[in-house]
C-alpha cells in the first residue's frame, strides 16, 4: 500500500526497524543488503512483507511503478548482456552438432564443449533487481507555466518611451512595444532576438545577461539601408520569485537559484549626436575652405581703399561694388552649408506629412517667374489635373525644386524654354525638370552631385553658385526615401527628375500652363 507525508516516514522507518532486528536475529544480512535498503528508502514508497520474509526484495507500491519489463526495474536494458550470452552458447552449440553431423569435429570433443557451455550457463549471475523510482520522478516535466509578471511586464514595455523588447532568458521574443516596429522591424511573439536583429555584439550581450544577471550596454552602427548609430541597453530582470523546485522557468533545464528569468532589451538612437559631431567638422572645414577665397578678396579691397584708392572716387565706387557681391556669396555660402547640415541630421527621419506636389511646383514657378523673365526664358508648368499627394516636408520640399529650377535657369538660358513635369506613373510621383541648353558632358554626371563640384568653375561663380546646390537635392531626396535620375545630351539640354512614392488617388489627364 503506498504511503505518503509523515505516516509513510514513519512506517518507513518501522520496517526498517523490523528488517534490522529480523536480520540481526538471523545474522543472515550484510552490508549489501544494508546499502539496498538504503536505496529504497532514498527512492520511497518501499514495502516490506515482515519478518517471515526474510531478505526479501523492496517493491514499490504506487499504483504507477514502471512494469518489470522496464529499464528501470531490472528489465532488458539491465538483462541484456545475460541475453547475449546465452545467444552465444546456443550458436556455439549448434555449430559443434554441425561439425559432428558432417564429420568434421570429433564427436567426443564436440561433447566436451557442450558440458563447458552447460556449466557456463549455470555458472552466469542473475540480474540485479534495482528499486524502480517513483512515479513522480519517471513522469515528464509538465509543460512550463507562464511567469505571472508577463502582462504587468508587457504593459510597462509598451510605455516605454524607446523602443524595447521583453526576451525570455533562452531569447525568445515575448513582448515588443510599437516603437521597437518602427524604428527596428516588426516582430513576433516566440521568435529568437536573431531573427530581427542581427548585431552579434547585442546577441552576445543578452545571452552572457541572462547568464550571470549583469546588465549591459552595446554601441553599434548600421549602414543599411541609412547610416544610423544605436545604443543598445541589456538589463536582466527577475519577473517572478523562484519556487522550491529546481526546474527553472521556461528555460526547460536546471538553472540557478538566482538566475533572471527574462531580459529587457532597449535601445537609444545615437543618430542625431553622431551626425551634430560631424557636421561641426564639415562645417569647420567646409567653411574655411570656400570662405577662404572671398575674405581674402575682401580684405585687398579694404586694404587698397585704405591706401591708394582713398581719393579715387570711381575706384571705390568699383570695389565696394565688388566687396558687396563677395559678401552676399559667402552669405549663400553659409546658408547652404546650414541647410545641408540640418537635412543631414534628419536624414534617417522619413517625413509623415501629407503634401501636394502640384501646389509646390506651382509655388516654385510663380517664385522663380521674375528669373525667368529677366533671363527672356519660358517657364511651362505640366502637371495632372488632380492633386497628387506624398508624405513628405513641405519647405524641404520648396528647396528641392526651387535648386532644381533655378540651375535650368542658369545654366539651361540658351535654350529658352523649361519644362516642369508633373505626372503619375506606377504609384510613383515623378517631377522632371527639363532645360534645352547645351547640355552636360556624360563624364561630369556621376559627380555632379557631390560637395563643392562644379563642371565649369568660372561660369558658376559668375553666376552665383556654391557648389552646394545638388548636394542639397540629393539629400532630401533621400530624407524622403525617393530617387534622383540626371540624363544629358550634349546639345540637347539635360532632364533632372525626381521620383517619390505617391499617395493612393485617382489617374487623372494633364494640362499644361505656361509662366
Amino acid at each position: 500500500m503506498a504511503m505518503a507525508g509523515p505516516e509513510r516516514d514513519t512506517d518507513l522507518q518501522h520496517a526498517a526497524a523490523s528488517r534490522g532486528e529480523a536480520d540481526g536475529a538471523s545474522g543472515q544480512r550484510g552490508p549489501v543488503a544494508a546499502e539496498a535498503q538504503a536505496r529504497a528508502v532514498e527512492v520511497g514508497a518501499v514495502e516490506t512483507k515482515g519478518p517471515e520474509a526474510k531478505g526479501a526484495e523492496a517493491s514499490v507500491g504506487t499504483p504507477g511503478s514502471p512494469a518489470s519489463g522496464s529499464p528501470l526495474a531490472g528489465g532488458p536494458t539491465q538483462q541484456g548482456p545475460r541475453r547475449r550470452a546465452l545467444f552465444l552458447m546456443a550458436a556455439l552449440a549448434l555449430a559443434a552438432v554441425a561439425g559432428v553431423a558432417l564429420d568434421a569435429l570429433d564427436p567426443l570433443l564436440a561433447a566436451l564443449m557442450v558440458a563447458l557451455l552447460v556449466a557456463l550457463l549455470f555458472s552466469l549471475p542473475a540480474a540485479p533487481a534495482v528499486p524502480s523510482l517513483p512515479e513522480a520522478l519517471l513522469m515528464p516535466p509538465p509543460p512550463a507555466p507562464p511567469v505571472r509578471g508577463d502582462a504587468q511586464a508587457a504593459a510597462v514595455v509598451a510605455a516605454l518611451p524607446e523602443p524595447a523588447l521583453l526576451l525570455s532568458a533562452t531569447g525568445e521574443i515575448i513582448t515588443a512595444n510599437e516603437r521597437f516596429a518602427l524604428a527596428i522591424g516588426a516582430t513576433r511573439v516566440g521568435d529568437p532576438l536573431s531573427f530581427v536583429v542581427r548585431v552579434p555584439e547585442v546577441l552576445d550581450a543578452v545571452r552572457a545577461a541572462a547568464e550571470d544577471g549583469l546588465p549591459r550596454r552595446v554601441e553599434f552602427a548600421e549602414r543599411i539601408p541609412l547610416d544610423r548609430w544605436l545604443e543598445a541597453h541589456v538589463v536582466p530582470l527577475r519577473l517572478e520569485a523562484q519556487s522550491a523546485s529546481p526546474l527553472g522557468h521556461r528555460s526547460g533545464g536546471r538553472r540557478a537559484a538566482d538566475a533572471p528569468d527574462a531580459v529587457l532589451l532597449t535601445f537609444r538612437d545615437l543618430t542625431q549626436q553622431r551626425r551634430v559631431e560631424q557636421m561641426r567638422a564639415d562645417f569647420v572645414a567646409n567653411a574655411s575652405h570656400e570662405l577662404r577665397t572671398p575674405l581674402a578678396s575682401l580684405s585687398g579691397f579694404i586694404e587698397t581703399l585704405q591706401g591708394p584708392a582713398r581719393n579715387d572716387a570711381p575706384a571705390r565706387e568699383r570695389f565696394l561694388a565688388i566687396m558687396a557681391a563677395q559678401a552676399r556669396r559667402m552669405s549663400r555660402l553659409i546658408d547652404d552649408l546650414l541647410s545641408l547640415s540640418r537635412i543631414e541630421l534628419n536624414a534617417h527621419v522619413r517625413p509623415q506629412t501629407k503634401v501636394d506636389l502640384a501646389g509646390i511646383l506651382a509655388h516654385v514657378c510663380d517664385t522663380l517667374s521674375p528669373l525667368a523673365r529677366d533671363r527672356g526664358v519660358a517657364l511651362e508648368q505640366v502637371k495632372d489635373a488632380a492633386p497628387l499627394e506624398v508624405l513628405g516636408d513641405r519647405d524641404e520640399l520648396i528647396r528641392l525644386f526651387e535648386n532644381l529650377v533655378e540651375n535650368a535657369l542658369k545654366y539651361g538660358a540658351p535654350g529658352k524654354r523649361i519644362e516642369v513635369r508633373l505626372f503619375r506613373e506606377n504609384g510613383t510621383a515623378v517631377v522632371s525638370i527639363r532645360d534645352f541648353g547645351p547640355g552636360i558632358p556624360p563624364e561630369h554626371l556621376p559627380r555632379l552631385t557631390e560637395r563643392f563640384y562644379r563642371v565649369d568653375v568660372a561660369a558658376s561663380r559668375d553666376q552665383g553658385g556654391t557648389g552646394l546646390g545638388l548636394a542639397i537635392v540629393k539629400h532630401i531626396v533621400a530624407r524622403h526615401r525617393g530617387r534622383l535620375g540626371i540624363d544629358s545630351v550634349l546639345g540637347e539640354g539635360a532632364t533632372f527628375s525626381v521620383r517619390l512614392d505617391a499617395l493612393p488617388g485617382p489617374e487623372k489627364n494633364s494640362d499644361r500652363t505656361a509662366a
